[in-house]
C-alpha cells in the first residue's frame, strides 16, 4: 500500500495502515468517533494517537470516566509504551477518593454528578491541561447521565464547539454498551471509525475496522482487517491492485526441465499466476518447488507461503529430491514461511505476502494451497475476492505465482472445494491413473492465456533427482478419468525408477 506523507494539517494516529485509511490522519481541530464493543480496541487505538502526538512535541490529555489511570498504565505497559509527562490521565472516581491524598488530581465519579457538573468538570480539565489531543472515554456514560436524546445531543454538541474553539483534535470512545441504536453522536462529529470483533467457529477472534463517514475527506472504503498484539494495533488495509504497476520484461521463465517446458510451450510468461489442480499427493507442491528452484538457479529470489505442510518436514523431504530449501533460506534467496489460518485473517495475509514479497523482490511466489488459504476466509465469495486482488497485485510486480489447489477425491471424477481456473493465467492439471497394474501420474496443461502450449497429456514421476517427464500418452484414452484404454502398439509408459532417474 502506498504510503501517504504526513500533513500538517492530520493529526497522525500512529497505528500502522490506519493512517493510510485516513488519507493521512484525523484532520486537525475536529472530533471523531471511535466505536465499538468492548475489547475491539479502542482504547490501544486511542493510547497509540497520543503518544504520537507527544512525539510531534504536543500534550495529550485521557479523560476516563470507565478505566482507573492505574488500567490505563498497564494496558499501555502491556504494549511497552508509557504514558510520559506530556499526557494527563485524569478519571472521575467516587467522591470518598477525594480524601486520599494520592488522589489530589482526581475528580468526583460521574454518576454522582449532574451531567452539567460533569461537563463544567471536563472543561476545567482542558482548561489547566490546555493538551492538543484528547481521548474522552467513554460516550456510554455520559449518555447514561443525559438520561434523554435530547439532552445527550446537547451536551455532544457543546463539547464538539468547545474543543472546536480551541483547535484541539477529540477522539470520542464509545464503547455502544448502552442504546447502541442512537447515532447521535455519528451526526455531530466530524468523522466515525467503527471496530468489530468476530468470533469464528474455530481459530482466533478476528477483528476489522471501517471509516463510515469523514466530512470533506476522502478515505480507504470498506472493511479492513486488524490484529491487536503486543506493540498495539496493526491495520491491514485492503490491497487494491490498481493503484501498484511495474513495468517490467514479459520474459519467458522455464522450469529447466525440458519435458515440462515444451508443455508449457515454452515456459510460463514472467508477471503471470499458474494453479496446480490435482489430487492430493500428486505433486502439486514439488512443481511449484521445480520453479523456485529454477528461480533460484537463475539468480531470482523466491517467497514461499505454507499453510498444510510442517517446515522441518517439507526440508527433509524436498532435500531427498534434491532440492536444498533450507540452503536457499540462508543464502538470502527463499523467503518461506509457514501459517497458521486459523490465526491468520485474510487481509493480514495478503499484507505479509505483498511485505515479504516486496522486501525480497521475489520473482517467484508459492501459496501452497489454496485449501488452507480458504479456512482463512469467512466465505467464498470473499475468498475469490482476496485471491483476485492478490494475484493482480503479484502480477503487476512481475512476479510469477503459483497457487496449488487439492481436489477432492482420488481418481475419476473431481470435485474442486474453490473455483478460481478463470482467474489464473495457466492451469496445470495433474491426475492418478492406473495402467499395467500401476498407480501412475499424469499432467497436462488446461489453459494458457499466454502463447501456445501442448494440448497432449504426459505421464511423470517424482524420483531422486525431481520431477521426471515422460513422452505424450499417444496410445492411451480416458487418462484423465483415471482407467485409460490403451489402444497403441507400444507402451509409452515411463520405466521403473532406477532406469528412469536422470532422464527428463
Amino acid at each position: 500500500m502506498e504510503k501517504i506523507a504526513a500533513s500538517p494539517d492530520k493529526a497522525r494516529t500512529g497505528v500502522p495502515g490506519l493512517d493510510d485509511i485516513l488519507a493521512g490522519g484525523f484532520s486537525r481541530g475536529n472530533v471523531f468517533l471511535l466505536e465499538g464493543n468492548p475489547g475491539t480496541g479502542k482504547t490501544t487505538i486511542a493510547l497509540r494517537f497520543l503518544i504520537e502526538g507527544t512525539q510531534a512535541g504536543e500534550r495529550g490529555l485521557y479523560i476516563t470516566l470507565s478505566e482507573t489511570e492505574g488500567e490505563l498504565r498497564a494496558g499501555a505497559a502491556s504494549h511497552g509504551w508509557t504514558l510520559e509527562d506530556n499526557i494527563d490521565v485524569f478519571e472521575l472516581v467516587p467522591p470518598e477518593s477525594v480524601l486520599n491524598s494520592d488522589q489530589q488530581q482526581s475528580l468526583l465519579y460521574s454518576s454522582d454528578l449532574e451531567l452539567g457538573e460533569a461537563t463544567r468538570s471536563i472543561f476545567d480539565i482542558f482548561e489547566r491541561v490546555r493538551p492538543s489531543r484528547v481521548v474522552l472515554d467513554s460516550l456510554s456514560e455520559i449518555r447514561l447521565l443525559a438520561q434523554s436524546s435530547l439532552r445527550y445531543r446537547r451536551q455532544i454538541l457543546a463539547l464538539k464547539h468547545y474543543f472546536a474553539r480551541h483547535r484541539a483534535t477529540v477522539l470520542l470512545l464509545d464503547d455502544r454498551t448502552s442504546e447502541t441504536s442512537d447515532k447521535t453522536a455519528h451526526s455531530v462529529v466530524h468523522g466515525v471509525v467503527q471496530l468489530e470483533e468476530l468470533a469464528p467457529d474455530y481459530g482466533a477472534e478476528r477483528r476489522r475496522l471501517r471509516v463510515s463517514k469523514y466530512r470533506g475527506q476522502a478515505f480507504r472504503g470498506g472493511y479492513h482487517d486488524f490484529s491487536i498484539k503486543m506493540g498495539g494495533v496493526t491495520v491491514f488495509p485492503r490491497l487494491v491492485a490498481l493503484e501498484h504497476r511495474r513495468t517490467f520484461p514479459r520474459n519467458q521463465m522455464t522450469s529447466e526441465i525440458p519435458g515440462l517446458d515444451a508443455l508449457l510451450g515454452g515456459g510460463i510468461e514472467q508477471g503471470s499466476s499458474t494453479l496446480v489442480l490435482g489430487p492430493s499427493g500428486t505433486g502439486k507442491s514439488t512443481f511449484a518447488l521445480q520453479f523456485v528452484a529454477a528461480a533460484v538457479h537463475r539468480g531470482e529470489k523466491a517467497a514461499m507461503f505454507l499453510f498444510d505442510e510442517e517446515l522441518g518436514l517439507l526440508f527433509d523431504r524436498t532435500r531427498a529430491m534434491g532440492f536444498d530449501l533450507e540452503a536457499m533460506r540462508e543464502s538470502g534467496s527463499l523467503q518461506i514461511e509457514q501459517l497458521d489460518a486459523a490465526e491468520l485473517s485474510p487481509g493480514e495475509f495478503a499484507s505479509r505476502v505483498c511485505e515479504r514479497t516486496d522486501k525480497a523482490q521475489a520473482k517467484t511466489v508459492v501459496i501452497d494451497s489454496l485449501n488452507g488459504y480458504q479456512a482463512a476466509m469467512p466465505t467464498e465469495n470473499s475468498l475469490i475476492l482476496h485471491i483476485h486482488e492478490l494475484l493482480q497485485y503479484l502480477n503487476r510486480q512481475g512476479a510469477n505465482t503459483f497457487l496449488t489447489v487439492a481436489q477432492h477425491g482420488l481418481v475419476g471424477d473431481m470435485k474442486t472445494p474453490v473455483d478460481v481456473t478463470y482467474l489464473a493465467d495457466t492451469v496445470i492439471l495433474l491426475r492418478y491413473f492406473e495402467a499395467l497394474g500401476k498407480v501412475r501420474r499424469a499432467v497436462s496443461i488446461m489453459k494458457k492465456r499466454s502463447g501456445r502450449h501442448e494440448d497432449s497429456i504426459r505421464e511423470f514421476s517424482i524420483g531422486k533427482s525431481g520431477l521426471i517427464m515422460g513422452e505424450p500418452l499417444t496410445e492411451f484414452q480416458g487418462v484423465l478419468r483415471g482407467v485409460p484404454t490403451f489402444v497403441g502398439s507400444a507402451s509409452p509408459l515411463l520405466k521403473n525408477d532406477t532406469e528412469r532417474d536422470g532422464n527428463s
